[in-house]
């Protein structure tokens, strides 16, 4: 019962480790202020890219533009959260169809 387990266990660690690779090429766009800051990140939430409107690129915009970022950055990492969060249950579900508690 433990070696199957323990199999298990080691399997799901491969599998993570497999996820983990993939989400590096799961790309979530998020915006704030109709598309005046745009970030674009990947499913393990490293940012890609963040473009700024050439309207919030003056010095008495900086609070509402570091406003913005924060507003953004935290949506591409709720979705990146949501993206990652299905693909580990979907492999845990595999793993452990025995547990449907666990999901």
């Amino acid at each position: 019962m433990f070696g199957n387990m323990i199999g298990k266990l080691k399997e799901a660690e491969g599998l993570m480790e497999e996820t983990k690779a993939r989400m590096e090429s799961v790309y979530v766009n998020a915006e704030a202020e109709n598309g005046m800051v745009k970030v674009i990140m990947n499913a393990n939430k490293k940012v890609k890219d963040i473009s700024i409107d050439k309207s919030l690129i003056d010095v008495t915009e900086k609070e509402r533009l570091e406003e913005l970022l924060v507003v953004a950055l935290n949506k591409a990492m709720e979705k990146a959260d949501r993206i990652f969060e299905t693909e580990m249950q979907g492999m845990s579900k595999g793993l452990f169809p025995s547990f449907p508690f666990l999901f």
